[in-house]
């Protein structure tokens, strides 16, 4: 039933978009050849105009399907399902545009009902897609629609899956049944809680469970078999997630081996064709960019003279990919006597114990009196990280990615840092647009870590666009 209800729900979306595009199209028209009275650019008829755009409307909603906006989970991905529109819409527009220049037959009756296509399907595109989804979480919240859970499991995994499905309504998941620790059930929540499997797989019908999550595979075998020929013999989804974090990030590809199934495990899933669009990425972006600060790079470096004597530059053995060293470009900020050393141990020579144990903590301090006046302008503003753009040029770094760490925290990683090093570090990355310096070191090398192992291309766009954001509120510069 589950599986039919998400065929259902992506249907839904794929006519809810269909007519939205149609909605917008028409709208485009009538606003521009009824109501604008300047010259149009050909005289192109009402029915033409909507059976063009009828005849590449399935392509558009082909197109759609692609960027992943018909996913069962689009919906708890609300940013990444905005930009997805975005660039979806602009996509459509685009063929239309380029069946025009190959018809040789105009679409187009002005130039000006392309634009007003564009933007009015990318915003009924998202309005639209709200509603649905509001909707929908509207049922969920009633248990309309929703999967009935019983979640097998005694470990960190089970414990972390019961509480996160228990504070959204997003999941479409409720938890009906838990066969582990009772402790591991919220007070608030009315679920059924069994001791032994089997007498939780006794209840898959009373309770109307539509689906089995188990995240402990039990050294009993019998045990295994119950669970997946009960969910076989009810006809209900079964799945298994592994208790080991290992198990589930980066990339997994399944082969056959010896006629066995076999899972890989990669450390990221930035690997094979997601590599070399990340790098062609970089170029693209970083090449043009210099180039336009190319002014804003030497006025900086005359006022570093002026303002602040001593090297422009501050130069800073850091580790990337593989954890291996190069040298990192910054301007500096500090008074050129400072940065030769690790931080907490100027500090201690200062005699300002509190600040090396700041330090410590959070591999940061907020008042650092090491920086001079124009060292907090440019810090404040972000401009002392300009300089690493050319550390992308040369290679070193990505513009999104990990911040790299000096050699000596390495140790303070606990062991996540071959994790963390399994792609390039960056500019900027997850933890600069969550907090950034309000961060803990430990909360930051936690947010890193997924990174490494959760990279998309479209997580590389968001955090772009967020440090753009980031950057002018100059939230967390320190």
């Amino acid at each position: 039933m589950r599986v039919r209800n998400n065929v259902f729900y992506s249907l839904l979306l794929m006519l809810a978009d269909l007519l939205v595009l149609a909605v917008a199209f028409i709208v485009a028209y009538i606003i521009r050849v009824q109501f604008d009275t300047r010259p149009l650019v050909s005289q192109v008829a009402a029915t033409d105009y909507f059976l063009t755009f009828l005849a590449i409307a399935p392509f558009w909603i082909i197109t759609l399907g692609a960027l992943g906006l018909y996913d069962r989970n689009i919906r708890n991905k609300r940013t990444n399902e905005t930009l997805k529109l975005l660039v979806g819409s602009f996509i459509g527009i685009l063929l239309i545009i380029g069946y025009e220049f190959a018809s040789g037959q105009p679409v187009f009756p002005a130039r000006l009902v392309a634009v007003y296509a564009f933007v009015g399907s990318f915003l009924l595109l998202v309005i639209v897609r709200f509603l649905i989804h509001t909707l929908r979480g509207i049922l969920f919240r009633n248990g309309i629609g929703a999967h009935r859970l019983l979640i097998i499991g005694a470990n960190d995994t089970a414990h972390d899956i019961v509480k996160q499905l228990s504070q959204t309504s997003k999941s479409g998941y409720h938890i009906s049944a838990l066969a582990g620790p009772k402790k591991f059930i919220p007070s608030d929540l009315d679920i059924a809680h069994y001791n032994s499997i089997e007498r939780a797989l006794g209840v898959i019908k009373p309770l109307h469970i539509t689906a089995i999550i188990q995240t402990d595979l039990y050294g009993d075998d019998s045990k295994n078999q119950a669970i997946l020929r009960t969910a076989q013999t009810h006809h209900i989804d079964y799945n298994f997630i592994p208790g080991k974090s290992e198990f589930y990030s980066g990339k997994n590809t399944v082969d056959l081996f010896l006629g066995y199934p076999m899972i890989s495990v990669s450390q990221t899933a930035l690997i094979g064709w997601g590599e070399i669009v990340k790098q062609v990425f970089d170029l693209v972006i970083t090449i043009p960019l210099l180039i336009i600060l190319s002014p804003i790079l030497l006025v900086i470096y005359i006022l570093q003279k002026i303002f602040n004597p001593g090297p422009a530059l501050y130069k800073s053995a850091r580790l990337s990919r593989y954890s291996e060293k190069f040298t990192l470009l910054k301007f500096r900020s500090m008074n050129p006597k400072y940065g030769k050393r690790d931080a907490a141990v100027e500090f201690r020579a200062m005699g300002r114990e509190d600040l090396a144990k700041e330090y410590e903590l959070h591999r940061k301090v907020k008042n650092d009196p090491r920086i001079t006046g124009f060292g907090k302008f440019l810090r404040r503003t972000s401009l002392d990280e300009l300089p690493q753009f050319f550390n992308v040029l040369k290679g070193d770094l990505s513009l999104v990615g990990p911040r790299p760490i000096l050699p000596q925290e390495m140790k303070l990683t606990r062991g996540r840092g071959a994790l963390l090093h399994s792609v390039k570090s960056g500019v900027t990355g997850l933890w600069q647009v969550s907090g950034r310096s309000d961060l803990s070191f430990e909360q930051r090398i936690e947010l890193e870590t997924y990174y490494a192992q959760n990279w998309s291309f479209w997580l590389d766009i968001k955090i772009l666009l967020k440090t753009f954001w980031v950057v002018v509120r100059k939230n967390g510069a320190k």
